[in-house]
């Protein structure tokens, strides 16, 4: 993935959704239901996200795959915890020790990485938000 590419160097969607083990079409969908994905588009379209949309789009990717929340509770969250608090939930970025490969975190090392009171706080987040009926969920 993107060999020689510094730490925060600009990543295009598939370096990110190789990352990610998604499909590219998984973050265009997902740049759609959430406005706070904004990567920055060149001239002809082509996206280009930043290591701050990397964690974002991580932390979104465990709330809704491992943690096995809805769009509408990731939504909640990033409005009542914010964005920055999402991107803490998020694998590690690529640094110069890994040869520029994505390092991926096991589960109980991401589990580690957040805060446990605040992922405490997060499991009960989605009971009082899942009760609203929501055709996009």
């Amino acid at each position: 993935m993107g060999k020689g590419k510094s730490p925060d160097a600009f990543r295009t969607i598939g370096e990110v959704a190789e990352w990610l083990g998604e499909e590219a079409h998984v973050l265009r969908f997902w740049e759609s239901k959430f406005e706070q994905i904004k990567p920055v588009k060149r001239t002809g379209g082509r996206r280009y996200y930043r290591p701050a949309d990397m964690l974002l789009i991580g932390g979104i990717q465990k709330l809704l795959h491992r943690d096995g929340m809805t769009i509408r509770s990731v939504k909640s969250v990033l409005e009542e915890r914010g964005v920055e608090h999402v991107s803490k939930l998020s694998r590690a970025l690529p640094g110069p020790e890994d040869g520029d490969q994505m390092a991926l975190l096991s589960d109980d090392e991401s589990a580690a990485a957040a805060d446990a009171p605040e992922a405490e706080e997060l499991e009960a987040a989605p009971e009082a938000v899942e009760q609203e009926t929501d055709p996009e969920a």
